[in-house]
């Protein structure tokens, strides 16, 4: 029992299944088929581009800007499918390339520079998205392509597409993070740079590398939230970047980075989808969301800090309840055959 409650996706599976419980407590609404379907729709791109969020917070950085790269992604996507007439999976492609490059851009300007990745992100987070502004003078575009709605809406075996993309790309992360060189060194670069780099671990090139798979998660949010509403905008993908953060960290990603689990994530993604949906559903102001999932990032985020001294008080409790249950005289623990 002690180590199945240990388990990482413990802690994550239960702050999802209070969430559900407390929103279905106050919402018939939402058991509802329907709104469990589009509750699964919805989770799906925080959920994927939480996958490049974890990786760079397990390195020991932090990415604020998968938000605004994805308005920029879906206006250069929106762009080059209607106005220039491109095959609209060569505008995929070209999307998941620009995603990449976006990533990358923000792996060497921390790695090989040297510039804090929170500075590095932040500037990425006004850059990208003053730059989608800059796609047809800042107005969405939108009816991009009659068959772009299918790669969201489509189905295969009655399976929703988004679930099927969620199912694959969260275990490749999780074969990456668990099987391959590069996610052991991930964690390794997380808990000690100087360590790993002793062991024989190129540093720069992981993090580009985290860098690099969180610029490509997000185009895959892009590509998403696109065929989502057929459409791209610089108005896109506001908030995401804290979403993806959040979800990592109710997931257990630590932000001292060393620490993270991709599959965790997922549960944490769906807690604050679950939350979001919860409060549409009871007709919150949209105001007063921002607030509450605001506090939730905040409690996420104390956890994590408080981690050790929570781990501590429990420690202690546990040693003295065991401490007061043994028995005094040590003859009294004898049993008689």
């Amino acid at each position: 029992m002690k180590a199945s409650l240990g388990h990482s996706l413990i802690g994550p599976l239960a702050a999802t299944m209070l969430a559900a419980l407390v929103v279905a407590l106050t919402t018939d609404r939402f058991v509802d088929p329907g709104n469990l379907r589009n509750l699964a729709l919805q989770v799906s791109i925080v959920a994927l581009v939480g996958i490049g969020s974890t990786l760079v917070i397990i390195t020991g950085g932090i990415d604020l800007s998968p938000g605004s790269a994805i308005a920029l992604l879906t206006m250069v996507f929106a762009v080059l499918v209607k106005f220039v007439g491109i095959d609209l999976w060569l505008g995929v492609a070209a999307t998941l390339l620009l995603g990449v490059i976006l990533g990358a851009l923000n792996g060497i300007l921390t790695a090989y520079l040297r510039i804090p990745a929170f500075i590095t992100t932040l500037a990425g987070l006004s850059a990208f998205r003053g730059l989608a502004f800059m796609f047809n003078n800042g107005s969405p575009v939108f009816d991009v392509s009659p068959l772009l709605e299918r790669l969201f809406y489509g189905s295969v075996l009655g399976l929703p597409l988004p679930f099927l993309y969620v199912l694959a790309f969260f275990a490749a992360a999780h074969w990456l993070m668990r099987w391959t060189r590069l996610g052991r060194s991930i964690y390794a670069v997380g808990g000690n740079p100087r360590a790993a780099h002793l062991s024989g671990i190129n540093v720069k090139r992981t993090q580009l590398l985290a860098f690099t798979v969180a610029g490509f998660m997000a185009a895959i949010g892009a590509v998403l939230m696109a065929a989502r509403l057929n459409s791209g905008s610089p108005n896109y993908g506001a908030g995401l970047e804290l979403q993806a953060i959040a979800a990592a960290v109710i997931g257990g990603a630590s932000l001292a980075g060393g620490r993270g689990n991709v599959l965790a994530t997922l549960l944490g993604a769906l807690t604050i989808t679950i939350v979001q949906n919860g409060l549409n559903l009871n007709a919150v102001p949209t105001s007063l969301q921002n607030v509450i999932i605001g506090l939730i990032i905040l409690l996420a985020v104390g956890i994590d800090m408080w981690r050790r001294e929570i781990g501590g008080m429990l420690h202690l409790f546990t040693g003295h309840n065991r401490t007061a249950a043994q028995p005094s005289n040590p003859r009294e623990e004898r049993t008689h055959p």
